[in-house]
């Protein structure tokens, strides 16, 4: 009985290279879909995420330095908000999701004071795309861009108001 199973397996015949005509097609489809989704994934959440920080960066920047020369503290800040609102639009980010804050030195001061300085933070919080909102929190990111801008104690522009 035996010897009969092992001469029916000598008469098939066996594989060979050219028997796997065809596969290597599909399991290159199938591994580099698998390889090929969650790489397409990371280089669009991590532009989203360069996009906010080049954003935030830029902004903070433009807005320390557009505060820093302002003529008083109410045209500073509305430059601030231009300079972000103009740098998210820049990015194609919302607005919604940014927030500015001004620090001033030296502390105690109000802001634009000669010799002083103005820090400007922006944060950006980007939302990673495609991910749902799980139990109320979704997934994002938070970035942020600060700048400090020295004000001239040469400046004499606020002592004119006074």
């Amino acid at each position: 009985m035996r010897s009969s199973r092992h001469s029916s397996d000598e008469l098939r015949p066996r594989p060979t290279a050219r028997d796997d005509d065809g596969s290597a097609s599909l399991e290159f489809i199938t591994v580099g879909l698998v390889l090929l989704v969650p790489i397409v994934y990371l280089v669009v959440a991590l532009a989203e995420v360069q996009a906010a920080v080049l954003a935030a960066g830029g902004a903070a920047a433009q807005a320390a330095k557009l505060y820093a020369r302002a003529d008083d503290d109410a045209t500073g800040r509305d430059r601030v908000e231009d300079s972000l609102a103009l740098a998210l639009d820049d990015f194609g980010l919302d607005r919604s999701q940014s927030s500015v804050t001004l620090d001033c030195a030296p502390a105690g001061l109000p802001c634009g004071q000669r010799g002083g300085a103005v820090t400007v933070t922006v944060d950006i919080l980007v939302v990673l795309p495609l991910m749902p909102e799980i139990l109320g929190v979704q997934a994002a990111v938070p970035v942020t861009g600060a700048v400090t801008a020295p004000i001239s104690r040469f400046d004499d522009r606020f002592s004119e108001a006074e």
